[in-house]
C-alpha cells in the first residue's frame, strides 16, 4: 500500500476552530470541509510544513500562532485512491483575532464550534484528527 505524508492543523480563537472548504482547483478532496493541510516533502519536519502550509493557506504568519498540542502520527485510508492511505501529522494551534486570507486552495472558511464539525460534510477521518488534539 502506498502511502502519502500530510500535516493537519487546526487552528483555534478562544472556544472557536477554523474550518476550511477545498476549492475546486485542488487534486484531491474537492469541496470538502478540512483543517489547513499538505504534503510532506522529502524529510521535512512535519511542524515546519504545518507552519508554511498556515501562511500559505491562510496568511498567518509563525510569530502569531503557538503550538498548544501535536498527536501522534494516524493513518487514514485512501478513499479516493485505491491501494493508498494519508499518513497524518495532527497539530493544534491558537491564534488571537486572526485575519484570514485564503489562497486559491480553498474556497471559503468558517470559525465552528466542535460540536458544530458533524455539520459539515469533512475530508475522511476529519474528527478523528481533532479528537486526538483535544
Amino acid at each position: 500500500m502506498r502511502s502519502t505524508k500530510i500535516v493537519t492543523s487546526f487552528i483555534r480563537d478562544n472556544d472557536k476552530l477554523l474550518l476550511l472548504k477545498r476549492s475546486d482547483k485542488v487534486k484531491s478532496m474537492k469541496g470538502l470541509w478540512a483543517g489547513i493541510s499538505g504534503i510532506i516533502e522529502k524529510n521535512e519536519e512535519p511542524l515546519a510544513r504545518a507552519k508554511i502550509e498556515i501562511f500559505e493557506e491562510v496568511g498567518i504568519t509563525e510569530d502569531k500562532i503557538t503550538l498548544i498540542k501535536s498527536a501522534d502520527e494516524m493513518r487514514v485510508n485512501s478513499p479516493q485512491y485505491e491501494n493508498h492511505e494519508w499518513e497524518i501529522f495532527p497539530f493544534l494551534f491558537e491564534v488571537k483575532n486572526p485575519t484570514i486570507k485564503l489562497n486559491w486552495e480553498n474556497s471559503e472558511f468558517k470559525w465552528i464550534g466542535i460540536e458544530e464539525l458533524e455539520n459539515y460534510e469533512t475530508v475522511p477521518s476529519l474528527d478523528k484528527v481533532l479528537l486526538n488534539l483535544l
